[in-house]
């Protein structure tokens, strides 16, 4: 008799993963970086997947309202594109019904506009959690436990896809199983953080998630 399957979910952090934005957020950071000096070497670097309220502790109190401003008007003039093959991918959970979520730093207002712009994305996923839902950044693994818990999936029976060193911790500490993805990193600086690392999802498939749990 053929061993039953154990129910798996998938869980994706947002930008560097599933959307090419990364370097669009790590020259703004720089920017403000620039402007309202941190004193934090490598700051855009050091903030990767860290949520808004988190990242202005770094800044004086008196400069955060426009910090917020600035960052609004950076995102209101966005345009967003998933990384190639990501819907592919995406479709195919989707067929198996394998339940999927977001677990992203991004602030609501974001992802409203995102998805305005990438109506079909919203579709792919059962359930959004962004900073509102939580109250610790990434490393911690609150969000991709909050997930886990929303899908009725153990986070021990999930996959977390990451390309951050702080989101890569976050997904290891959450207990499931890590595809570190090197779009914001090299391979090199994020080897050893997850189960495998994958340049891109090209290629990727469901076989291979489920493989990760053999």
């Amino acid at each position: 008799m053929e061993k039953e399957k154990k129910k798996i979910a998938a869980l994706f952090d947002l930008d560097g993963v599933l959307i090419d934005s990364e370097s669009i957020y790590s020259d703004f950071w720089n920017r403000m970086d620039a402007i309202y000096p941190t004193g934090i070497a490598d700051f855009a670097y050091t903030i990767k997947g860290t949520t808004l309220p988190r990242i202005l502790e770094y800044f004086a109190p008196e400069v955060q309202p426009e910090l917020r401003r600035h960052l609004s008007e950076q995102e209101k003039n966005m345009v967003y594109r998933m990384f190639p093959h990501v819907e592919t991918f995406l479709k195919s959970l989707r067929e198996a019904h394998i339940p999927t979520a977001i677990v992203t730093s991004s602030s609501t207002a974001k992802m409203d506009k995102l998805f305005a712009q990438l109506p079909e994305l919203r579709g792919y996923f059962d359930e959004v959690i962004t900073d509102a839902d939580v109250t610790q950044s990434k490393p911690s693994p609150e969000g991709y436990r909050l997930a886990a818990s929303r899908l009725g999936v153990p986070s021990e029976q999930c996959v977390v896809f990451e390309d951050s060193r702080a989101g890569l911790a976050a997904g290891r500490s959450a207990g499931g199983k890590v595809v570190a993805v090197a779009t914001t990193l090299r391979p090199e600086d994020i080897a050893g953080r997850g189960d495998i690392v994958i340049d891109s999802f090209r290629g990727f498939t469901l076989q291979r998630m489920e493989a990760l749990f053999d």
